[in-house]
């Protein structure tokens, strides 16, 4: 059956590239062995983030964290060898046009990795060339029948980039594209997946300012018998005050049922971390510590311990 019966709460580190050109400065070029074994360290980091913020025994949901294989792997076989969920993502890192990491064999790949959910990342805008959607939608397509035909659980992210001239309608100010425009792509975006053979068990979607907003979207995400499909918001490393605003537009619309943060929740403490401003263990409280902190929008409850006040 089609979706996901519980409220997810995913802490997403599988960014490559995000990390390698931001933290590292490698841009044009593969990272060396000691670069990669670095940004390993930090997938680590994150990782144990995870691990501590999970002592306060979080019901009431399922924590799980989204990881890649290329930095992430020894994360992924502990996830595993813990019965941690855990989503691995199958797209080429970095790509306007979505394709596969491991090309044709993306399948074998998949059976290997033996992940919860199996994720990919697509841009799309309903006024990008028919050639562009025509290919991701096959693309897109192919893998969604593979998981339904393998009984695996699809984690289908999303993001729509503004035109030139969706943004200049708005006089280039991107929080307006965001508020007035964005909205109504991102339902016409799920509804051209949908008709191009996507389905997905959990989409994951932008934050939306309003809770219409949303119900537009879940409406758009679960017509056609696939009520049990859920949506999460993504943190897009947004601030903490404008995520929880997303956060809480979606929570009390039925579909919505969890978040998938990554860089608003890590990035400021890998920095810290990576510039040798904090320690490795203040760099794994303070991930903790902002996990939880966007878990308080949820009806979650802890049977260990009292959650310490976020500084």
């Amino acid at each position: 059956m089609k979706g996901y019966s519980q409220d997810l709460y995913i802490l997403a580190f599988d960014h490559r590239g995000t990390i390698t050109k931001g933290l590292l400065g490698v841009e044009g070029r593969e990272p060396t062995q000691d670069e990669a074994n670095k940004v390993s360290e930090m997938k680590q980091i994150i990782f144990d983030g995870f691990l501590k913020a999970n002592e306060y025994g979080i019901t009431g949901g399922d924590p799980a964290i989204l990881v890649d294989e290329t930095f992430g792997l020894e994360v992924q076989q502990k996830a595993k060898e813990m019965n941690i969920k855990f989503a691995a993502p199958v797209e080429k890192s970095g790509q306007k046009v979505f394709d596969f990491e491991y090309g044709d064999q993306f399948g074998e790949k998949i059976n290997e990795v033996g992940a919860d959910f199996v994720k990919i990342l697509v841009r799309w805008n309903p006024n990008d060339e028919e050639e562009i959607r025509e290919t991701q939608g096959n693309r897109i397509k192919e893998l969604s029948d593979w998981l339904t035909e393998n009984d695996k659980k699809f984690l289908l992210e999303f993001l729509v980039p503004a035109t030139e001239e969706q943004l200049a309608s708005v006089e280039n100010d991107q929080a307006r594209y965001d508020s007035e425009i964005r909205p109504k792509l991102a339902v016409k975006v799920v509804e051209e997946m949908r008709e191009r053979g996507a389905d997905p068990d959990i989409w994951k979607i932008e934050g939306l300012d309003t809770s219409e907003d949303c119900e537009k979207v879940a409406h758009a995400i679960r017509t056609g018998d696939r009520e049990d499909v859920i949506a999460v918001v993504l943190g897009r490393g947004a601030s903490d005050e404008k995520v929880n605003e997303w956060l809480r537009a979606g929570s009390s619309v039925e579909g919505y049922k969890g978040f998938a943060i990554g860089r608003s929740i890590f990035w400021d403490a890998l920095k810290g971390f990576h510039e040798g401003e904090k320690s490795r263990e203040e760099a794994v409280e303070e991930i903790a510590q902002s996990y939880l902190g966007f878990l308080s929008v949820y009806p979650v409850s802890y049977t260990h311990l009292t959650l310490p006040t976020k500084a």
